[in-house]
């Protein structure tokens, strides 16, 4: 009832993919809107951009080279850079991860405007590299929670030139095959057929983003399947990377904190939740999980972020969640 009352009046061809996993076990469920009404779709297999849930990816990334001593959280990103950054700000990798280093949310050396349907495209290494050498702005890094996919990003491209490799190698390596996600990738041609077609904000097809240089804040596509297996995971207090990730860095507000990569809040009833949306142009992704009684959801959708709907894919996220306490 509560998929059907917060999907009845999205655009047609909207389609919505939800698992919902309640004592570590899941279950599937999709809706499609086609001739203005909404019926059952079986699409726990199909992908969807996930957009800034990547980032808990990218934090997963970090933490797995931590413990396996290839740098520190505590390690300034500056000692692994090959250019240097103006002002010399003192950013360290658990900043980066927790939204802290003070960085804005975009370069402001990126024409957002210039290509609207697909915003980072143009945003190569190049210019990343450029901004960090002319035109970086740090506010009192540590200090203050600022949302940031530029952070993100740069960690994702500092992580690969550590590493030796590239994000998608990285990616996979570290995180995607100890999970068994074979469905799980930042390169779409790899997934074309099961793809879902994104929608703007008018319910009109729209390209998918290609995000460059800044991959690791929210380039990543999968399905709920896959993403139910990292979740899942999560639910193993012995795994010691995924533990890392869930730990508070830094209270936003009362209630409201922030590990490497995850939003850790609480519900109603008291119990703690680790939380992140997403969202690009043609698509909004919502995922919670509850550790503790082992609960979690997972919604993929091809609802715009930047529509009027938006709201309602989080909004029915917790709302879900809530069924299950």
């Amino acid at each position: 009832d509560l998929i059907y009352e917060n999907t009845k009046s999205f655009p047609d061809n909207t389609e919505v993919a939800v698992a919902i996993i309640e004592n570590g076990e899941p279950i599937f469920y999709g809706v499609k809107r086609h001739d203005d009404t909404v019926k059952t779709e079986v699409n726990h297999q199909k992908i969807f951009e996930i957009g800034s849930i990547s980032k808990v990816f990218t934090a997963t990334i970090l933490a797995d080279m931590v413990l396996e001593e290839k740098l520190a959280l505590e390690d300034e990103i500056t000692a692994y850079l090959e250019v240097p950054l103006k002002g010399e700000p003192n950013i360290t990798f658990r900043q980066l991860a927790s939204h802290t280093s003070g960085l804005p949310r975009l370069p402001t050396n990126m024409q957002l405007f210039a290509n609207p349907s697909n915003p980072y495209k143009n945003y190569s290494e190049e210019k990343l590299r450029a901004y960090l050498t002319e035109h970086l702005s740090v506010t009192n890094p540590g200090t203050k929670y600022e949302y940031s996919n530029l952070g993100a990003g740069l960690l994702g491209y500092l992580l690969a030139k550590i590493d030796g490799s590239n994000y998608e190698e990285l990616l996979k390596r570290r995180v995607l095959e100890k999970h068994a996600m074979e469905s799980t990738t930042v390169d779409r041609f790899k997934v074309e057929q099961m793809l879902v077609r994104g929608l703007g904000p008018k319910g009109k097809e729209v390209p998918n983003w290609d995000l460059n240089a800044l991959v690791a804040a929210g380039g990543i596509l999968s399905s709920v399947e896959d993403l139910s297996k990292f979740a899942m995971a999560q639910f193993d207090q012995d795994n010691k990377v995924l533990a890392l990730t869930r730990e508070p860095v830094f209270e936003i507000n009362n209630g409201l904190a922030v590990g490497l990569g995850w939003h850790i809040g609480q519900s109603a009833s008291g119990n703690q939740y680790f939380r992140h949306s997403g969202g690009t142009g043609g698509y909004r992704s919502c995922m919670v999980v509850d550790t503790k009684n082992k609960n979690a959801v997972i919604i993929l959708s091809n609802v715009s972020a930047f529509g009027e709907y938006a709201n309602r894919i989080d909004d029915l996220c917790q709302e879900l969640l809530k069924t299950l306490e």
